[in-house]
């Protein structure tokens, strides 16, 4: 009997025993902590959560289960009631609604996940998730998250010093997601250049633009709009035929900018664009942005973390040399998410840009270093702790178990690219290998609908998601992001099996 099937087997005991257990002792959240002798049947109830959480995790990894059981949204929301009540529920209601929601979840675990480019479950990240979640804390203040805090300052000093800024100076934090990374630099490019935008607004700056390429992610427009920059103040740069952005474009482009009396303030580099995969040439990048003295960003919020591995960070040379670096560890390195950093050259600019002295919260007075609280120099007030997952990991895997699961991933994306490229039926977007991830096509009369077909067969089928779209000129192609630790050759031999069978009357 297999591992999955002996513990499917315990679990059904289990349930059988807890159940009636549960339903005879445990009716509803008065019973649980802090109730008055609360503690048994608080433990009761959590050992059923994670009992169905264990058999989600055991199935994930199964290769005989599907990825996801496919429901359109309509039929989803009548197969459940998911109505907020005015009663409260039983806990057996709520562990139904548990089993429910993963029943209906996304495996993003499962080895033929391929849909984005955070995949992958990591055991000792779940369980740094789970440890994080029972001390529920906020980042504002060393007072309310003394371990966590000092966490965040060791590895963001690590990462600093891996990108290569001298003995890792400078600063950072953790933001809930790339594209608030990217706004974040923005906005301290901006203050950099116009401190006095802080307290007059934009009325007081002369017009701004900003420089990024023509396949840099959607956030570079989004945060200049909600800095009332303004999308029309995003230059984009021309990309040569593998992504990349042609630095000469990006000199002119400047150039024109100040003839017409405009001030360029931020250029973002992309360091693994986000359909292509491509790194901007960061060393040219960084040479045009010197000598017009503009603020340069990398975000590298996928392909950052090549950093980690001695075969592959050639991919970013140059990024030392960068302002700023953005970079999730909740892509390749497959962190849960989210775990996404800015990391920063100039030390204190964050504090300056950002700080408010909130009297109630970062008293002057306190009796501890005041380096500390990192709060004042967050947008946010309230801020998750992002990093034991990501610190908990790396003690676990260490530097070179990081470097070893991303050189993986660069390997199956190189067995994928000579599998398919002389194989009949596709034809490679463009012919480069330069991130874990690829993009093909299958060849077919209406290009355009044969990969949004094969892709809906897949989630009907439920045996594996892989992602498409257009760009530019060509048609709907795939997008392969290889970045889970499960996947195997195995599987990328099934996944393209599987295309072939999905699309063979197309």
């Amino acid at each position: 009997m297999s591992f999955l099937l002996m513990y499917m087997e315990n679990q059904k005991d289990t349930n059988d025993r807890t159940c009636t257990h549960t339903s005879q002792n445990v009716s509803s959240l008065a019973d649980l902590l802090p109730a008055m002798d609360g503690d048994t049947k608080t433990m009761t109830f959590l050992q059923e959560v994670v009992d169905i959480l264990m058999a989600y995790i055991v199935e994930s990894f199964d290769r005989e289960t599907k990825v996801i059981d496919f429901h359109y949204p309509n039929e989803l929301l009548q197969m459940n009631n998911w109505e907020l009540q005015d009663e409260p529920a039983t806990l057996d209601d709520i562990l139904i609604s548990c089993r429910a929601t993963l029943k209906y979840a996304i495996k993003t675990a499962h080895p033929r996940y391929f849909n984005q480019l955070s995949t992958g479950l990591d055991m000792v990240g779940l369980a740094a998730d789970w440890l994080t979640s029972t001390a529920n804390t906020n980042m504002f203040t060393y007072e309310v998250a003394p371990v966590f805090v000092l966490l965040e300052y060791v590895s963001l000093k690590k990462m600093r010093e891996i990108i290569g800024w001298q003995d890792g100076r400078g600063d950072g934090i953790f933001s809930p997601g790339g594209a608030i990374s990217n706004m974040y630099a923005m906005l301290l490019a901006r203050f950099k250049m116009f401190p006095e935008v802080k307290e007059k607004g934009m009325s007081s700056v002369p017009r701004l633009v900003a420089f990024t390429s023509e396949h840099s992610h959607f956030s570079i427009k989004k945060g200049a709009a909600a800095l009332g920059i303004g999308t029309e103040s995003v230059i984009c740069i021309k990309v040569d035929e593998s992504g990349k952005m042609i630095p000469a474009d990006l000199e002119r482009r400047i150039v024109e900018a100040k003839q017409k009396g405009f001030v360029p303030f931020f250029v973002s580099a992309t360091a693994g664009t986000t359909v292509y995969g491509a790194f901007d040439p960061l060393i040219a990048i960084s040479d045009v942005c010197k000598k017009y003295n503009v603020w340069m960003h990398v975000d590298g919020a996928w392909g950052g973390s090549l950093l980690m591995s001695r075969r592959h960070r050639w991919k970013l040379d140059g990024v030392d040399r960068a302002n700023s670096v953005t970079w999730n560890p909740h892509k390749m390195m497959s962190v849960p998410l989210q775990c996404s950093a800015l990391l920063v050259r100039e030390e204190g600019l964050m504090q300056n840009c950002n700080q408010m002295h909130a009297c109630y919260l970062f008293q002057q007075d306190k009796h501890y270093d005041l380096s500390y609280d990192t709060g004042d120099k967050a947008l946010q007030c309230g801020r998750h702790v992002d990093i034991f997952k990501l610190w908990l990991m790396w003690r676990a895997k260490g530097t070179i178990g990081f470097e070893a699961q991303i050189d993986k991933c660069l390997e199956l994306s190189e067995y994928l690219y000579n599998k398919i490229k002389d194989r009949e039926g596709y034809e490679m977007v463009f012919d480069g290998k330069v991130c874990p991830h690829l993009t093909f096509t299958p060849h077919a009369d209406n290009s355009s609908a044969v990969a949004p077909v094969i892709k809906a067969r897949m989630m009907e089928y439920g045996t594996t998601m892989v992602s498409y779209q257009p760009q530019g000129d060509k048609v709907n192609f795939f997008r392969m992001v290889i970045s889970n630790p499960a996947a195997t050759f195995e599987d990328i031999d099934f996944l393209i099996e599987e295309i072939e069978r999905l699309g063979q009357d197309l």
